[in-house]
């Protein structure tokens, strides 16, 4: 075991040396690093009429600042999250709505919606058992991409690319997910972590937020607020533009010509990572190691100090990284930040948790001063989504290990939305050009037994 171990570390070595690029040739070259420009705005790939992400403007070449922006198919979400809420509704069924059929629904049009969703939850038959149960994994994420690939066999048309296919596929793929992530989580917990195993139906009369708190508590217990609040996280997460790398990964397998089950399981699998959907995770992993190492959370000073600890790579993970701060676009706010950080206030005081919610408001405070005395950065930084979103799960009891899964559950709408306008609008498939860097002279070919 030993020589091969030390076999494969030779092998390793040798292979790190033929990968290598070195960075000065992606400045030489104008290579778009991650698609995206030296200001930092993305590289245009193409149109959209799902949603609008504005976080900057742009004049003369400068880049502005502005108050960040977001809305789904021309409506601000701040009207469709406080709408929802005057309304003492469950509105993220409505988003699913509007982002699939572009308007908002009327009442008869909701409640056909929402039968028709109701009606799609029920998984086929013994797919439970034979996809989740007898094959349970360390990762909810995983379990919930291989069982998105595996409906494909239990549809008797799967590969047609019509819209009315596509459409009747990613209703079924919104009914069930909240499903196959929560029984994916059961599975996990019985099988590594030696748990009990519970198993509760969803309710056809429930919200797709009811049913998620009532299947994942042994106890089937929520508070109303509790629903209200993870309908606003569920409709916050619902899309994000086509440029992020999941709605982006679903977008280059649709314009292939695959199947919407192959589409959706890759954006899932693209969600998994750390830099994308996983980061909300690294935030509760920070928050708690931060809560452990400052001893008076009112201590503005105290916090700025382990702050630059962590900035300076010598506290936390090591990584040099706030989690929760930033954004690829938004630059002076997340308008998604702001909504969830409302409800995290309410439910904070309800869990008796606001001192821990007054130190996460002082940390969103205090990071961009760490960050522009530490490194010299006055680039404009807000917290994202994700800065809030692990704590207001924390508090309604979720467990770590569906915090991700969630975003999913939400973004499923999203994908499928994206899905429908690439195979209707594109047409043409996706190809970006990559520069060989190899050398241009042919090597001769050596015989195995002469190298």
């Amino acid at each position: 075991m030993e020589n091969i171990n030390s076999r494969m570390s030779e092998l390793t070595k040798k292979a790190q040396e033929c990968y290598f690029v070195d960075p000065s040739e992606y400045n030489k070259y104008n290579v778009k690093r991650g698609l995206r420009n030296k200001d930092g705005s993305g590289v245009l790939a193409g149109f959209t009429n799902i949603s609008e992400v504005h976080g900057y403007i742009m004049s003369e070449d400068e880049k502005t600042a502005i108050l960040g922006e977001l809305s789904y198919r021309g409506y601000d979400i701040n009207d469709l999250v406080s709408n929802a809420g005057i309304n003492k509704r469950y509105g993220f069924e409505e988003i699913c709505y509007l982002l699939l059929m572009g308007t908002l629904p009327k009442k008869d049009e909701l409640e056909i919606f929402c039968q028709y969703l109701a009606e799609n939850r029920e998984l086929p038959e013994y797919f439970i058992e034979d996809m989740i149960l007898k094959a349970p994994s360390r990762d909810v994420m995983n379990k919930m991409a291989r069982s998105v690939l595996t409906l494909y066999s239990y549809d008797d048309n799967p590969d047609e690319c019509t819209i009315e296919n596509i459409m009747r596929q990613s209703i079924q793929l919104i009914a069930r997910m909240p499903l196959i992530a929560v029984y994916g989580y059961n599975a996990k917990r019985h099988h590594f972590d030696k748990k009990s195993l519970i198993l509760h139906q969803p309710k056809p009369h429930l919200s797709i937020a009811e049913n998620l708190l009532r299947m994942l508590n042994p106890n089937k217990e929520f508070t109303n607020f509790d629903a209200e609040v993870l309908d606003t996280a569920l409709m916050l997460h619902a899309e994000h533009g086509g440029g992020n790398n999941s709605a982006f990964t679903c977008r280059v397998l649709s314009s292939s010509g695959t199947d919407t089950y192959s589409a959706i399981a890759g954006a899932i699998s693209s969600l998994k990572g750390p830099k994308h959907g996983g980061a909300n995770v690294q935030v509760i992993k920070m928050m708690d190691n931060i809560m452990k190492n400052v001893g008076d959370w009112t201590n503005d000073n105290e916090i700025y100090d382990y702050l630059e600890k962590i900035v300076r790579k010598r506290a936390n993970d090591r990584s040099g990284l706030i989690y929760g701060m930033g954004h690829a676009v938004y630059t002076l706010s997340d308008p998604r930040t702001n909504l969830l950080k409302e409800k995290a206030e309410k439910l904070s005081k309800q869990k008796n948790l606001s001192e821990e919610f007054e130190l996460y408001t002082r940390i969103e405070k205090l990071a961009p001063k760490v960050f522009a005395d530490v490194k010299g950065d006055t680039k404009q930084l807000c917290a994202n989504v994700d800065f809030y979103s692990g704590f207001v799960y924390k508090m309604l009891n979720i467990p770590t290990e569906m915090y991700t899964p969630i975003f999913a559950i939400a973004r499923v709408a999203g994908w499928c939305a994206h899905r429908l306008e690439e195979v209707l609008c594109s047409g043409r498939i996706i190809r970006p050009a990559y520069k060989s860097l190899a050398k241009k002279t042919a090597k001769e070919y050596v015989p195995i037994d002469e190298r």
